[in-house]
């Protein structure tokens, strides 16, 4: 697994739910933000991806929520890319308080889709090496 890359975030008001907590769907949002964040770190824009003819899914994802965020809470969002063979590989992130409390562990699988074929690619790792400018930031 590669070491996790992390950006932080700062919980919105508007972001919140009837009781005060940050929304459950908003979760979503801040995984999707980092993931985005490292594919940008490691030099991997989305119209790059285009031009090769492929694009990244989610397949799966899973939250586990474990403290409830207020608005104005600081946290930290990682996220570590886990490699293994075929076509999928695992998104490992964490929502962390400033204080070290985590708020939610995010796991998701993913995969690269063939744009044309409308077909998971067999390497997904390949895709990556080939494109980004710092393939390390995925454990590559």
């Amino acid at each position: 697994m590669s070491e996790p890359f992390s950006v932080p975030v700062t919980v919105r008001g508007y972001e919140t739910d009837v009781q005060g907590h940050l929304n459950q769907s908003v979760y979503l949002n801040y995984a999707e933000h980092a993931r985005w964040s490292l594919l940008q770190a490691a030099g991997i824009s989305q119209a790059g991806l285009i031009s090769q003819g492929v694009g990244p899914v989610a397949l799966e994802t899973t939250i586990r929520y474990k403290r409830e965020l207020l608005a104005g809470d600081e946290v930290e969002v990682t996220c570590a890319f886990e490699w293994g063979d075929g076509k999928t590989f695992r998104i490992e992130q964490t929502v962390r308080k400033t204080d070290g409390t985590v708020a939610a562990e995010i796991t998701a699988v993913g995969g690269i889709l063939d744009l044309k074929e409308r077909r998971l690619v067999a390497d997904p790792a390949e895709i990556f090496k080939e494109l980004a400018s710092d393939p390390g930031l995925f454990g590559l």
